[in-house]
């Protein structure tokens, strides 16, 4: 979309800074306009009172060697700001929520104000419930105490400059692109330390003050098979017949879970579409001349592929004609989270600063976000290998 200038430079005047920002901010967060439609000189022009002059004034050659501090001096430069400010931020977060991070969209997020957190929990002592005879009081159910331990938090974040040259020459595409990347390698990083979770090359699983790992083909709990490739529905059969044999720690009973998703490595993505979007089944039991043709029952499985896993999985130190193999199945959002204590944030810079007078950064824009990748209850997904 193009945004005619002229026309906003009036509706600015007639509406003033606070209304002009709150459109432009609203458009931006609907995507009727992306960061991409935007000029930092333009707006700059468009938004700052004489703002023509003003640009001028960032030229050497125009009296630019001024400190923006006495460029600014009785001009109000704020709906320029604030509206690069949300620019550059719509281009950050559209980098860090990219479509090829898979497991940071499948797994749960959830809000902390705590560096590591202990979240208690309960336990039944006794699942057994006698019959309440008439005019009898209930009993009480007995509770026991039960707990998972988090990691610590973590701050990342990157600083993207805007220079006096950057709105000069608008170079607008230069500073989106460093904010498109600086949005990537937080995203990245975010994705990957989730990833190393869900594959099991790192395991911070801790209950009740024990560590365990996420994946046990015996022990505890048995929640990784290993040559079961991908190939029909007997494969996920036997991906199911492991969580029906999952037990409550505790109590003995069956843990009530049921595979939702199923992640596959990018050489497996064709045969998943072909498993669990077949139209019919056939079915012929060893030794038997009857053939059994039925309706596919694994349709209810979202079924997600991530380039990112393998690449994990390979670095670890699996062959990667094993890697390409595994394959999981769960409910993540149950098994797994991030442990949030602030999402992606933009925050600018006071103006002024020394970066001005040094470096000639007009603007700085600072994007961080803290958190842990974090198992919450392992029991909900199981590995499968070739």
């Amino acid at each position: 979309m193009t945004i005619n200038y002229r026309e906003l430079k009036r509706r600015f005047e007639l509406d003033g800074a606070d209304r002009t920002v709150a459109h432009l901010s609203e458009a931006l967060q609907e995507r009727h306009l992306s960061a991409d439609d935007f000029s930092l000189r333009d707006l700059a022009e468009s938004l700052v009172p004489d703002g023509r002059q003003w640009v001028r004034m960032l030229d050497p050659r125009a009296g630019g060697n001024v400190s923006l501090m006495e460029s600014t001096e009785g001009i109000d430069v704020t709906a320029f700001l604030n509206i690069t400010g949300q620019v550059i931020y719509s281009k950050i977060l559209e980098a860090y929520t990219q479509e090829a991070f898979v497991i940071s969209k499948l797994v749960q997020t959830v809000p902390t104000r705590m560096d590591g957190e202990k979240i208690p929990g309960v336990s039944r002592l006794d699942a057994e419930i006698d019959e309440v005879g008439p005019g009898m009081p209930y009993p009480h159910l007995g509770f026991g105490e039960d707990f998972i331990e988090t990691p610590s938090t973590s701050k990342r974040g990157f600083i993207v400059p805007v220079t006096k040259e950057a709105i000069f020459f608008d170079r607008t595409h230069l500073v989106l692109s460093r904010a498109a990347e600086v949005g990537e390698i937080l995203g990245l990083n975010k994705e990957k330390r989730l990833l190393d979770l869900v594959v099991g090359v790192t395991n911070n699983y801790k209950s009740n003050g024990t560590n365990f790992n996420t994946y046990y083909t015996s022990g505890p709990w048995v929640n990784a098979l290993a040559a079961n490739e991908l190939e029909d529905w007997t494969n996920v059969d036997a991906a199911e017949q492991l969580f029906a044999e999952i037990l409550d720690p505790h109590t003995g009973e069956p843990v009530l879970v049921r595979g939702t998703t199923v992640l596959v490595m990018p050489a497996y993505r064709h045969a998943a579409h072909r498993v669990f979007n077949a139209a019919e089944i056939t079915y012929a039991a060893s030794g038997l001349s009857t053939t059994t043709t039925a309706a596919n029952p694994l349709g209810n499985y979202r079924v997600e592929e991530s380039r990112l896993a393998y690449r994990r999985i390979v670095a670890s130190g699996v062959a990667a004609a094993d890697a390409k193999k595994w394959w999981f199945m769960g409910d993540f959002r149950k098994a797994f989270a991030y442990m949030e204590n602030w999402p992606i944030t933009v925050t600018q810079a006071p103006l002024n600063s020394e970066a001005d007078f040094n470096n000639d950064v007009v603007l700085r824009f600072k994007a961080s976000e803290r958190g842990a990748a974090a198992v919450l209850n392992p029991r909900y997904v199981v590995k499968c290998t070739g």
